[in-house]
């Protein structure tokens, strides 16, 4: 691959870019100031032929267009909103991603995520490196049940320090592709009931359906959005959604940011109509709505849904094998388009 010219957006994983500088002719885009970029990429668009990026910089048509020789983008995640599509299909320029080898550690932080925001495992670290524990006494329990109906059990909330039992939770999945199947297994093991709401049904799942999201909101006690992001998704949880949740109700967002009218979800959690947050991604990353940051009931982590090294350095192999099928000229092996 060493006459491929490969366009790298952002310094994603070090194992990537050691191997495509060694594999190929590397251009660092970063090592440009942000207002010489184009420029940089003009300068060098005879060479670049491939593209690598990932979710927070790939390839919108003005880069595409400032790329006549550009045939591939490889981008570093299994989230392609960062990728003009329709440029792509029109310029008959090839994309994949890095689907399946990212899953099982995306699911594993959502119910991770779950439980650090409902048993309040934040707060009570604090409690304990603070020498609360040793000065006050007991973490005290602040929390008494109401009645159980259709959310099982009804809390009254007397304090947002209040951990809550995660067995047995009605689980909300938006989205029941790799991601969210492999989250409701693991659900499933907790004891808790699994209901989705999809763009269709999937067949033999054993998990209840809901055609409207907000019925699905209505009736759950743990939200979790696991769908890609599209036009038709972008802020699928608005205020509608998060007070269908209600104050008794938890949103976990392991999906991207901006499904999340994030503005709504700071007031639902600020006048108490949401009962907690839990987010590894958002709305205009890494950005963080600051008023979330002295709130109690959320629970808050930098994108790192798929960040472990042993599944960072996976998806850089499958980066690199596209890459070098696309020069042979063998089928990739994850395409997109």
């Amino acid at each position: 691959m060493e006459s491929l010219g490969v366009l790298l957006t952002f310094p994603m994983n070090a194992y990537l870019e050691s191997e495509l500088a060694r594999r190929c002719k590397l251009f660092r885009l970063w090592e440009s100031p942000p207002e010489r970029r184009q420029e940089f990429i003009r300068s060098n668009a005879a060479a670049i032929r491939a593209i690598v990026g990932n979710s927070h910089a790939g390839a919108d048509a003005d880069t595409i267009d400032a790329l006549p020789k550009l045939e591939i983008v490889s981008s570093f995640s299994v989230g392609l909103d960062k990728v003009d599509l329709d440029k792509c299909r029109e310029r008959g320029i090839r994309v994949t991603n890095t689907p399946d080898v990212l899953t099982e550690d995306v699911a594993d932080l959502a119910i991770g995520l779950t439980i650090a925001l409902l048993r309040r495992i934040c707060v009570t670290d604090r409690f304990v490196r603070s020498g609360a524990w040793a000065t006050q006494g007991d973490y005290r329990l602040t929390t008494r049940v109401l009645g159980c109906q259709k959310k099982l059990c009804y809390l009254e909330n007397l304090g947002f320090g209040n951990p809550i039992k995660f067995n047995g939770k009605t689980i909300g999945i938006i989205g029941l592709g790799r991601i969210g199947m492999s989250v409701a297994k693991r659900a499933e093991a907790f004891g808790c009931p699994i209901s989705y709401y999809s763009r269709s049904e999937k067949p033999n799942t054993g998990y209840k359906y809901y055609s409207n999201l907000l019925d699905l909101a209505s009736n759950c006690h743990v939200l979790i959005v696991a769908c890609p992001l599209t036009d038709e998704t972008r802020h699928i949880v608005n205020r509608d959604v998060l007070d269908a949740l209600g104050p008794k109700g938890v949103l976990v967002n392991i999906g991207r940011g901006p499904h999340v009218d994030e503005p709504e979800l700071v007031a639902a959690l600020r006048e108490g109509r949401l009962g907690g947050a839990a987010l590894d991604v958002y709305e205009h990353e890494p950005h963080v709505p600051e008023e979330l940051f002295g709130m109690d009931n959320v629970v808050l982590v930098p994108h790192i849904g798929s960040a472990t090294n042993e599944t960072r350095d996976a998806m850089a192999d499958l980066v690199l094998q596209n890459l070098e099928a696309h020069v042979m000229n063998k089928p990739l092996l994850t395409p997109v388009v």
